[in-house]
């Protein structure tokens, strides 16, 4: 049996994605963010934007973009989803049904849906999308969910344990915003992001909802473009403090530095190898690695850790390659 088969048993296996999401709006950032994932391979996503990204008036013409550049040659990982405008506006069944056809269906990532305020907003949204996808043949087409509101944030449990919702990503702009004044606006960033009770607690409700149900749970954006440094410190902050294990880029240069933060390193990658294959030896009963015990629990984690690993493109033991 594979791995993944023996050690979750009875528990939920964690989803595994690539740890940087980068969005794109405009034609021209779309086209860019695509010709640089070709460049680096299927290590970040991208998400082409039309809850942002389309002009007013605009809506259907640039659905039909997205879907054209999902559909293309382009697209060479099948790792492109897009975001669709809100549950509430009038375009959000014209943007499902131009960017999932029959062209588009099998080769989209997932749809990233904003704003919701309950689960009945995600479940009412995933009815429409399997609605188009399933004309063309797909079923379960993942569906990530923007936690940016104070109904959202109640029901992330029960959001998160959807089977459909793979990614919970936390909007932190406007989860600030929908609290008028009461949370300032420096808590939209570093360091306040991660000092504030209301935010931290938000982002920690999140994180483990994610968690409890093996979903991926999507840190908040970085609004600094120019300072790497200080894309990289939310990064590694977001993932040692905060658990989450992927993060929204809004600009090229930040992809490179998050998807440092969010990898493993190397030296438990090799670890990670070592400890799997010594128990594969023995049937995944426990064994003492470097005069440590180890057991189930512990593979389950090593387990996840190549996972990673292999998401981020990292190199990696050729001892792990019974594991992936």
């Amino acid at each position: 049996m594979h791995p993944s088969e023996v050690l979750f048993q009875g528990k939920h296996k964690p989803v595994s994605i690539p740890v940087c999401d980068h969005y794109a709006g405009s034609e021209k950032l779309m086209r860019k963010s695509i010709a640089l994932q070709q460049e680096l391979g299927p290590v970040f996503d991208i998400t082409l934007d039309c809850e942002d990204g389309a002009a007013a008036g605009n809506e259907a013409g640039h659905a039909a973009l997205v879907a054209s550049l999902i559909a293309s040659d382009d697209n060479r990982f099948d790792r492109i989803g897009a975001r669709i405008h809100d549950v509430t506006h009038a375009c959000v069944e014209q943007d499902i049904a131009a960017i999932v056809t029959a062209q588009t269906a099998q080769r989209l990532a997932y749809l990233a849906v904003p704003k919701v305020e309950s689960l009945a907003d995600v479940t009412s949204v995933i009815e429409i999308i399997n609605r188009h996808a399933r004309k063309h043949g797909r079923h379960d087409l993942p569906v990530h969910v923007l936690i940016e509101t104070h109904g959202a944030l109640n029901d992330a449990p029960a959001i998160a344990a959807l089977p459909q919702v793979e990614c919970l990503s936390f909007g932190i702009m406007d989860f600030v915003s929908a609290h008028h004044g009461a949370i300032p606006g420096t808590a939209m960033r570093s360091p306040g992001q991660f000092t504030h009770p209301l935010v931290t607690r938000a982002k920690l409700e999140i994180a483990a909802a994610c968690h409890a149900h093996g979903k991926v749970p999507s840190h908040n954006v970085t609004t600094e473009i120019k300072d790497t440094s200080v894309v990289a410190n939310d990064a590694n902050r977001a993932a040692w403090e905060f658990g989450y294990t992927r993060m929204w880029s809004i600009h090229p240069d930040q992809i490179k530095p998050i998807l440092k933060a969010l990898s493993p390193r190397s030296s438990e990658v090799s670890e990670a190898a070592s400890i799997l294959n010594e128990a594969q030896a023995v049937q995944w009963g426990p064994i003492q690695h470097n005069g440590k015990l180890h057991d189930r629990a512990s593979y389950r984690y090593y387990w996840t850790v190549l996972q990673r690993a292999k998401a981020s493109g990292m190199p990696l033991p050729e001892s792990a390659g019974s594991f992936l």
